[in-house]
């Protein structure tokens, strides 16, 4: 783990020397750790997202082997949106319409397109690594963090009778 750690704390960003997290005060210290609980959060939902995004981009490669020359002309339902479809007929089993994105769509031959979504499936796998990097990170910031609070508080000065 490094010795410094990026907390946003407002539009500009502060860093934060570990070496100096002891000396933070309890309130301090607290707003630091929420702040790693809000970025956690935000990092699960674009795990999440990823997920989805990576599955549908597998989906769509796979769909693309059951396109063979002897499926041309065969009936198969055309997707209008994510839960409509149409039913419809396949005209060319060598070239097949690729949504690319933003309303963008590309015609390409079946081999360049079964490339295309490998790509993104890699470049999606390695994105979703980075992000599980940094949250391994933060977590491990944040488990310091509790340890240094919960030492704070805890009542290591009273003795059994609740009395210091």
């Amino acid at each position: 783990m490094s010795q410094e750690a990026s907390v946003k704390s407002s539009p500009q960003s502060q860093v934060i020397n570990l070496a100096t997290l002891p000396n933070l005060n309890l309130q301090q210290l607290t707003m630091f750790k929420q702040q790693l609980d809000q970025e956690l959060g935000v990092f699960q939902d674009s795990l999440h997202t990823l997920k989805i995004a990576q599955s549908r981009f597998q989906e769509s490669g796979s769909c693309l082997e059951k396109i063979t020359s002897d499926t041309e002309g065969s009936e198969i339902l055309v997707p209008l949106t994510g839960s409509m479809y149409v039913t419809g007929k396949l005209a060319d089993a060598n070239n097949v319409i690729v949504d690319i994105g933003t309303g963008y769509y590309a015609e390409k031959r079946i081999e360049d397109a079964k490339d295309y979504f490998k790509r993104k499936v890699e470049y999606v796998t390695e994105q979703m690594e980075k992000i599980q990097q940094v949250g391994i990170e933060r977590t491990k910031l944040r488990e310091a963090t509790m340890d240094i609070i919960e030492a704070r508080i805890q009542p290591s000065n009273w003795d059994a009778r609740g009395k210091r």
